[in-house]
C-alpha cells in the first residue's frame, strides 16, 4: 500500500494503481480485510480504520478524508468541513457535503457529497490538522462569515476566539487579505461584532438578536454581588441593573441545580437587580418579544435605582 500521511492510511484507487496495484488486488486485499472501502474510490488501511469508527465521530473523519483525497493534493479542506476539524461552533442545518477549496486552474473534480470552492491560498492561511490539509481557524471563520448568515457568522467567530483557536489580529490579518472578496463587508461587519467573552452559540444569537432589536450592549460574563459572596451572569446592563441569563436545553435537567438557579435569582433580586431568563426557543423565534421583556426589566430597574438613591438620601 502507498506510504501516506493521511488519516487513516486512506489512499485513492487511482493511487494504489499508479503503485502498481491491479484491481483485482485491490479487490482482494478488501476482501482479506487488509484495506477498508470508504467510499468509491477510496480506501482506508483496515486495522486504522476501524481503529477511527470507535470514536464518536470517526464516520465523519473518515468521510472527510476520503472526500480531501479524492479532491487532490491541490485540495485543502475548508469552510464548515475545517470548522468541524477545528471543533469550532456552527448553527444551523448540517451539510453532510465536504467542503474544500481548491486554486484555480486545478480543474473541477465530480465527486458527489464534495463542496468545491475556488481560491488560491496563502500559504498562512492552511495548516495541518488530523493529518488533512485544512484552512487555519482564523481563515474558516472568515470563510464562513462571507458566505453564511450574520448569526453563524458571529458564532463561529465567538467560538474560535474564546476557545483561543485564532486572535483578533489573525482574523483582521486575514480580512485583510480577502477584502475584495465577495461577503468582505458582511465579515468584517462579524469581525468588528465578535467577542470571545460569548460561551456559547446560545449567548452569541442573544448578542444579535439585543442588536438587531436596537439594545444596548451589555458586558458579558459580569460579576455580581457582595465581597462575601459573588455571581457571574451572562449579560448585564448595569445602567439598568438588569440582568439576562440564557438557558440552554439541558440547563434545568437536574432538579438541584435548578433549586441553585432559583435560590442564586432570589439572592441577585434581594440586591436590587432585575433578572430575566431566556430559553433557546424565545431567543431565536421570538426576538420581539424578548426585546419587550428586556425592556419592562430596564423600567423596573431604574424605578430601583431611583428608589434606592431617595432611600439613601439623608434626612
Amino acid at each position: 500500500m502507498p506510504r501516506t500521511t493521511r488519516i487513516a492510511g486512506i489512499v485513492t484507487t487511482a493511487e494504489l494503481r499508479a503503485a502498481g496495484w491491479r484491481d483485482d488486488e485491490i479487490r482482494a486485499s478488501t476482501r482479506r480485510g487488509d484495506l477498508m472501502a470508504v467510499r468509491r474510490g477510496v480506501y482506508a488501511d483496515a486495522s486504522r480504520g476501524r481503529k477511527l469508527l470507535t470514536f464518536t465521530d470517526g464516520e465523519q473523519l473518515l468521510a472527510v478524508g476520503a472526500a480531501a483525497a479524492l479532491a487532490g493534493p491541490r485540495a485543502v479542506v475548508s469552510h464548515q468541513s475545517a470548522a468541524y476539524l477545528h471543533k469550532i461552533d456552527l448553527v444551523g442545518r448540517h451539510d453532510p457535503a465536504v467542503h474544500v477549496t481548491r486554486p484555480p486552474g486545478a480543474g473541477w473534480h465530480g465527486a458527489t457529497a464534495i463542496r468545491q470552492h475556488c481560491a488560491a491560498l496563502p500559504a498562512g492561511h492552511v495548516t495541518d490538522l488530523l493529518g488533512l490539509r485544512c484552512t487555519t481557524a482564523a481563515r474558516t471563520v472568515l470563510d464562513l462569515a462571507r458566505t453564511l448568515p450574520f448569526r453563524a457568522g458571529v458564532v463561529a467567530a465567538d467560538s474560535a476566539l474564546h476557545q483561543r483557536l485564532a486572535t483578533e489580529e489573525e482574523l483582521r490579518s486575514v480580512l485583510a487579505a480577502c477584502s475584495r472578496w465577495r461577503g468582505a463587508t458582511i465579515a468584517a461587519d462579524v469581525i468588528a461584532f465578535a467577542d470571545s467573552q460569548s460561551e456559547s452559540p446560545l449567548e452569541s444569537i442573544a448578542r444579535v438578536v439585543f442588536r438587531d432589536q436596537g439594545l444596548p450592549p451589555p458586558k458579558l460574563q459580569a460579576l455580581i454581588g457582595t465581597a462575601a459572596e459573588v455571581a457571574r451572569v451572562d449579560f448585564f446592563w448595569a445602567k439598568y441593573r438588569t440582568i439576562v441569563e440564557v438557558d440552554g436545553a439541558l440547563k434545568y435537567a437536574d432538579p438541584q441545580r435548578a433549586r441553585a438557579q432559583l435560590e442564586r435569582d432570589a439572592w441577585l433580586r434581594s440586591l436590587g437587580y432585575e433578572v430575566v431568563h431566556f430559553t433557546w426557543e424565545e431567543i431565536t423565534t421570538m426576538p420581539e418579544v424578548v426585546a419587550t421583556r428586556i425592556r419592562a426589566a430596564f423600567r423596573r430597574g431604574t424605578l430601583l435605582a431611583a428608589a434606592g438613591r431617595a432611600a439613601s438620601r439623608p434626612a
